[in-house]
């Protein structure tokens, strides 16, 4: 663990994000290389928990995390198809005990979530984005002929800054093993 934290300014949104296995983490990099638009695809491929935490609270978000995922074991994930967004395609996961640890974290930070990170979770990972739908349509049905459900593993939590189009990475809490 770091001894000081990087700076983070009050205006600077955070975003959370659930970190992967490796290998896992390796096939969506690859397919989102390969689909995502290249003048958008600055990210690597991600599952996001939180949009928009407040800068502001950063060092209480991060106290808070630390203590949290010491105590979380690795989440066994399902990932469970392949979905059209109109201009982009993501895969599905579903696992309640992400579900679960998601609602504790919306009830802790309450106050300062916005809109979009009230609603129920909704875990995914976007492989295409931004992209006309006849383009995301084709890649849907082809990603979708050949799917397979598979298990993945979340194994920690990841704190990024928002910067206006790239993210930062500020931190990594990995879960006990």
């Amino acid at each position: 663990m770091p001894t000081s934290l990087p700076a983070v300014s009050a205006a600077t949104p955070l975003i959370l994000t659930l970190a992967l296995d490796a290998e896992t983490q390796l096939f969506f990099d690859e397919l989102r290389q390969q689909h995502f638009p290249p003048e958008r695809n600055y990210l690597s491929a991600h599952l996001t928990l939180f949009h928009h935490l407040p800068g502001a609270d950063y060092a209480t978000i991060t106290n808070h995390l630390n203590q949290l995922a010491a105590t979380q074991p690795p989440l066994k994930l399902a990932v469970t198809g392949v979905r059209f967004l109109g201009r982009g395609v993501a895969y599905t996961l579903e696992c309640q005990a992400l579900q679960a640890l998601h609602r504790t974290l919306q009830t802790t930070w309450q106050p300062h979530l916005t809109p979009q990170d009230q609603q129920k979770l909704n875990p995914h990972v976007t492989v295409q984005n931004k992209v006309d739908p006849a383009v995301g349509r084709t890649l849907h049905q082809q990603l979708s002929a050949d799917f397979q459900p598979f298990e993945a593993t979340g194994t920690g939590l990841q704190l990024w800054a928002y910067r206006n189009g790239p993210w930062e990475a500020l931190q990594t809490f990995p879960f006990a093993s």
